[in-house]
């Protein structure tokens, strides 16, 4: 099932603090990149982050962040 504008329009608001974001259509689904890196993609209306070091357990996290744009913030500062 691909994934639907409206979803990849939703993510991108959330992510609208930084700068550099940008995304590709590929076979039905979103690749999502941040300052030119892959950083993520948007697969049935699921949004994934690479699993890097700093996306799986960033720095000093105690617990998970309930905003999404504050989260992939906290994940994309460590792709550069």
């Amino acid at each position: 099932m691909a994934s639907s504008k409206e979803y990849l329009d939703f993510i991108l608001e959330q992510l609208s603090e930084l700068d550099d974001i940008t995304y590709r259509a590929m076979m039905g689904e979103y690749i999502i990149y941040y300052r030119g890196k892959v950083v993520g993609g948007i697969y049935d209306d699921r949004f994934l982050v690479k699993p890097v070091k700093s996306a799986v357990k960033p720095p000093n996290a105690k617990r998970p962040s309930l905003s999404l744009g504050h989260f992939a913030w906290v994940c994309l500062k460590f792709f550069v």
